[in-house]
């Protein structure tokens, strides 16, 4: 089957399904090894194996609320004989089942009251009991957003494993332990710790457990966007063939399909996923293995192939008897077809409704409230498609309902967008504002907790995420809005640039934001807004009431106009289009506020851009006379809090100065990259590290040890809305954009030693990813660094050297800020140089803290 080379349409919030077979991945999986060794090793009688065994076989078929129920009548049972050991285990696994649930506080009540039994618990415990309840307690500690304690309380497991002697239980809590590390953003020693893992399990003898172990740590590493995880998976598949252990396989086979999927190719993912359905041994991976076929054909637009599947997929979902992942299976097939255009051009939108409804009533009977409010959004949906607006609002006002006794954000954001939506369409605007909001307001709230967002339903930021936001922003810029509704939206607006970078590096970025226009009151930012039906463009002035302006064209205009000037900008286009274009752009960012006397005492200009307006250089707007960068210093911010305010001192910069100016690892060389070095490096102070001096280790090595306040970096890199794909060149390979910003923050633990000034000369961003300045926009944020400067594209080296060494002889002069010394350095180029088209200086971008 020949697949059409598309881009994968979301990127997810959240990390996506993770089966409960997971062996000792404790986040998304529950350890189900550490779980069935304690059952092993400590029932000691009959009763005690019907009991807990009867709660293990409910849990692992999904059906959480019987196993709880049951592990809770396990535990007063062994309360009232005495038996301490097997009343606290009870406790532990019932804790287990409440997470699934999503009760936060009874969960924690159990297990607390699970350790506290251990603790005066007569004789000593056996080690495996301590490790398997521990590893329950981080297992909480992690979802609910408490990373740092999870990380000390695996690490304590990780001893009694040890003690033990149970190997895959220590390798299982390691592999959380780096998990809690990446919840925390330190993916270096995460990654380290993995590789190490890595060669232990290589080094153990053939078995299920090493398949398990390499299969949670081959979906771990997949999680951080680390390429290897392919190869780490094979291995769990290789392994597995091996020795016979066809239990394993479709699940392995499921896994690499998933991964081959999110590095978009997808007809190695369908080969897997067909794979993983002929090897399963039971008939949910069967399904599971079905679903991800189904879903896939319908993601790459291959509705000839999903089409005879549904039926199968449909009555095969309707006759399960209800569980925890046949729930979730057929609200999974449902939220498929229902990002369809047309979903009954694939199965009547009755049927995929009467499936909603008895997923709905599976739910009540097994008291699976989340699954009840997920099925109920979507049924919802269905009801919106066929404009039975009566009963959509209804389903959707009973989901947000249950989501709110849940307290589950994630499932009030989707249903609270909803009934905001119902209430816009029939024109009730304050209600939908207050629905909106409430949305909004969860959807913040997820920010920092995302492990607890239920990993079975997928949350697509471009489809769940930013609509919201902007549809939000939409009803508030109605008619003529109030200062009040221009703060509001202006807040909503740098939130959702939040939002966008911490779905990027998967974390939250920053919790704190502070206002950018009190930083500087020579500084106007603008933010320009793409909306369904208009540009809104709002301005911000220290002390100074907020203005705003509208220019009435559709966002496929817009958008268009902007593809066709980012076109406009290669050197061998027409210089007479380009002139057009980029009027036309000025026109409706600048002109309405220059005519208005906006930029009376204006000196910068900041963008908070949005959409694709990213990825036009801005300074080279033209006004049919002059660049705008001829009249005012440029700088963006993603609207973020921008460390303390203050500008460098010129008569101390010091600076790191590396770059790569031969071939290396399939890139072109660049050879005035050499003069580039060495001239800055006579400019200003410098510690340099040219070609084959310019390895990763040495880079971090010098930023460890060094006072610098500038970093530069002349080499090859790429950034895209993919982390995966985002990186710089060193002379030993690749650095990623986390390792670079983990690198650049950390620097000795302090951050007032914060680098100042991160400079990428050479750099490129990933063509026709209308997201890939993302990247650029999450390295300046997550690195720490006060600013930094890159390229939108690939400059010619030469240029970039001249620029470059104009920007840093202005930078020297005394009182100059960082946007004005880079306008200055531009303003040259254009006026004394041959490199006067805007193709060659205004791909140099400022993002960040210009003073």
């Amino acid at each position: 089957m020949i697949f059409p080379i598309k881009k994968n349409p979301w990127l997810y919030l959240c990390l996506s399904i993770l089966s409960l077979c997971l062996a000792v991945t404790i986040a998304p999986a529950k350890a189900s090894i550490p779980l069935q060794t304690t059952l092993n090793v400590s029932l000691s009688t009959p009763q005690a194996t019907n009991g807990l065994e009867q709660g293990r076989n409910l849990y692992h078929a999904g059906r959480f609320a019987e196993a709880a129920t049951t592990w809770q009548t396990a535990a007063q049972k062994y309360h009232i004989q005495g038996d301490r050991t097997n009343e606290a285990l009870s406790l532990s696994y019932l804790s287990l089942a409440q997470q699934e649930l999503n009760q936060w506080d009874t969960a924690r009540q159990s297990i607390e009251q699970s350790v506290k039994i251990l603790q005066t618990a007569k004789p000593s415990v056996d080690a495996i009991i301590w490790a398997q309840i521990l590893n329950t307690q981080a297992n909480l500690r992690l979802r609910t957003g408490k990373a740092e304690t999870a990380l000390e309380i695996w690490q304590q497991a990780q001893k009694y494993y040890e003690q033990a002697g149970d190997n895959m239980g220590s390798l299982g809590s390691q592999i959380n332990q780096a998990q809690a590390l990446q919840s925390l953003g330190f993916y270096r020693r995460s990654k380290q710790q993995l590789e190490i893992l890595t060669q232990k399990l290589q080094q153990m003898p053939d078995s299920e457990v090493k398949v398990s172990g390499l299969r949670s740590l081959g979906l771990t590493l997949h999680a951080i966007g680390d390429n290897k995880s392919q190869l780490i998976l094979e291995q769990s598949l290789a392994t597995a063939n091996k020795i016979g252990a066809k239990t394993h396989l479709s699940s392995i086979l499921a896994s690499l399909g998933k991964v081959a999927s999110d590095f978009q190719d997808p007809e190695v993912a369908l080969n897997y996923f067909e794979d993983a359905e002929k090897a399963a041994t039971n008939p949910n991976e069967s399904l599971q293995a079905r679903l991800a076929r189904f879903k896939l054909l319908i993601d790459y637009d291959k509705l000839e192939y999903a089409v005879p599947l549904a039926p199968q997929l449909q009555q095969k979902l309707s006759e399960l008897p209800p569980s925890h992942s046949s729930l979730y299976a057929a609200i999974n097939f449902v939220a498929t077809l229902n990002r369809l255009e047309k979903p009954d051009q694939v199965l009547p939108i009755k049927d995929l409704a009467q499936l909603m409804a008895l997923t709905v009533k599976s739910a009540q009977q097994i008291e699976d409230s989340p699954a009840q409010a997920y099925a109920l959004y979507q049924w919802g949906q269905l009801y919106r498609r066929t404009k039975q607006w009566t009963e959509a609002k209804e389903v959707a006002q009973k989901s947000l309902n249950i989501a709110r006794q849940l307290q589950a954000d994630d499932i009030i954001a989707q249903s609270a967008w909803q009934v905001g939506q119902l209430f816009k369409q029939q024109g009730d605007r304050p209600k939908a504002i207050t629905a909106y909001t409430e949305a909004v307001k969860s959807l913040k709230a997820l920010r920092g907790d995302m492990v607890a967002v239920n990993p079975d339903v997928q949350f697509s930021f471009r489809e769940s995420v930013e609509p919201v936001y902007r549809e939000l922003v939409g009803l508030l810029l109605e008619e003529q809005p109030t200062q009040t509704a221009l703060m509001q939206a202006r807040e909503l607006i740098e939130s959702l640039q939040i939002a966008e970078l911490d779905n990027f590096f998967r974390e939250a970025c920053l919790d704190k934001a502070q206002q950018i226009d009190k930083v500087d009151s020579s500084a106007t930012v603008i933010y320009p807004i793409i909306l369904s039906d208009r540009l809104a463009v709002i301005l911000s002035q220290a002390g100074k009431p907020l203005r705003y302006y509208v220019t009435r064209k559709s966002q496929a205009d817009i958008e268009q106009t902007l593809d066709n000037l980012l076109v406009a900008l290669n050197p061998v286009s027409d210089s007479q289009v380009r002139a057009r274009l980029s009027q036309q752009v000025y026109d409706w960012l600048i002109r309405p506020a220059e005519e208005g006397q906006a930029f009376k005492n204006t000196k910068t200009l900041v963008f908070v851009l949005d959409g694709k307006l990213r990825n036009i250089p801005i300074a080279a707007l033209f006004n049919g006379q002059q660049y705008l960068i001829e009249k005012y210093a440029v700088a963006l911010s993603p609207g973020l809090q921008l460390m303390a305010a203050q500008s460098l001192e010129q008569n101390k910069i010091k600076a790191i100065v590396a770059g790569i100016s031969e071939s290396r690892s399939g890139f072109a060389a660049l050879p005035a990259v050499e003069s580039e070095v060495k001239q800055i490096s006579q400019t200003i102070p410098s510690s340099m590290l040219l070609n084959q001096k310019f390895t990763s280790q040495a880079l971090a090595d010098r930023i460890k040890s060094s006072r610098a306040d500038v970093v530069h970096l002349a080499t090859h890199g790429q950034f895209s809305s993919r982390i995966e794909d985002t990186f710089l060149l060193t002379w030993d390979g690749q650095v990623n954009v986390k390792d670079l910003s983990e690198l650049l923050k950390n620097r000795s633990g302090d951050s007032s030693k914060a680098i100042e000034l991160l400079v990428l000369s050479a750099c490129d961003t990933a063509t026709g990813d209308d997201r890939a300045v993302l990247g650029l926009a999450g390295l300046a944020v997550k690195s720490g660094a006060r600013s930094t400067i890159a390229t939108l594209w690939p400059v010619k080296d030469k240029a970039a050297e001249m620029l470059m060494t104009r920007f840093y002889d202005q930078l020297r002069k005394p009182k100059i800020t960082k946007a004005e010394a880079l306008r200055q350095a531009q303003i040259n180029l254009i006026h004394q140089t041959d490199f006067q088209d805007p193709f060659f200086w205004s791909a140099f971008v400022l993002v960040g803290n210009w003073l």
